[in-house]
């Protein structure tokens, strides 16, 4: 899918979903064809004309201002993570999509590992831009995914994936609460990432993959909603400590090798039962260390 097409898609869905009365649009009573706002009342609200948003919606319109996006970003309600996905995907629009290409193998660096290491009490993974699980510490491993190999992140082509974690795997399924809430961030992420990556030909078979084979994905996937998943609290049922609530934190790698990487750590409050249950998961988890392993591997 181009980027015409994409901008498209989200500029019609993100409209469809805005009600009129919300926005203080009279509707004097009629009945709509379809849902949302038509596009001369979005324009009005961004102030340009019918026929220039027309024109970008349908990708015929090149080289949007930024000015111009920013307004139809406040029209539509957006939020930062959507307007900056927004100018993403306009911005493909206007170079148009190149050649898809693969990246290449992401690694973690050995101040990453040094990190994960010095977190050794506290859950934590590292992440790929696809959401790879590039490196995990012991803790990490068992409260996310103790039910795969522990060294599986070393090898590149067994790499677990969070995003088929929480679509297609039963065990990760079930270990939370509010699944759909936890899907929901994923797919918003997902996208956010496609905005900034649309010739990542990986990403684009990843999103694919998921699509084929979830039913819940390509629902979610279809109503372009975006996240930045930067600090989220859920509700864990973990197989071998019960229940215990977990803020997830992701600290982006902004540049340098990490560029695109992101640490997650899972942490809970002072005195809490979840404290005491984390405290419990790190004296059953077996001693094994698959973080040096990792780093190693991936710093020749």
């Amino acid at each position: 899918m181009n980027g015409k097409v994409r901008l498209g898609e989200f500029l019609q869905t993100r409209r469809s979903q805005l009600q009129p009365e919300d926005l203080g649009i009279p509707g004097y009573g009629e009945r709509r064809r379809v849902p949302g706002l038509r596009r001369e009342e979005l324009a009005s609200l961004a102030g340009v004309s019918v026929s220039y948003y027309t024109r970008l919606e349908q990708g015929q319109s090149l080289n949007a201002s930024p000015q111009v996006l920013d307004a139809i970003a406040r029209a539509l309600r957006l939020e930062e993570a959507e307007r900056l996905h927004l100018h993403d995907l306009a911005r493909s629009s206007a170079t148009g999509t190149g050649r898809g290409r693969r990246a290449a193998p992401e690694r973690v660096t050995e101040a990453t590992g040094q990190l994960l290491e010095a977190l050794a009490h506290v859950p934590a993974i590292v992440t790929g831009r696809r959401s790879d699980v590039l490196a995990w510490n012991r803790l990490g491993h068992a409260l996310f995914a103790g039910h795969l190999d522990p060294g599986a992140p070393d090898r590149p082509a067994d790499r677990p994936n969070m995003a088929r974690l929480v679509f297609l795997d039963a065990h990760t399924r079930d270990l939370y609460a509010d699944w759909p809430a936890k899907a929901r961030a994923v797919v918003g992420n997902l996208r956010l990432v496609a905005g900034r990556h649309p010739d990542d030909t990986a990403l684009h078979a990843l999103v694919g993959e998921l699509s084929s084979k979830s039913t819940d994905f390509a629902s979610m996937w279809a109503d372009h909603r975006v996240t930045a998943c930067a600090v989220a609290t859920y509700e864990m049922r973990h197989p071998l400590v019960g229940p215990l609530t977990v803020t997830q934190q992701t600290l982006s790698q902004g540049l340098g090798p990490d560029q695109g990487q992101n640490i997650v750590v899972a942490t809970t409050e002072a005195d809490s039962t979840a404290r005491t249950a984390l405290a419990l998961l790190d004296q059953v988890t077996p001693q094994h260390d698959p973080v040096r392993r990792g780093i190693r591997a991936g710093s020749r």
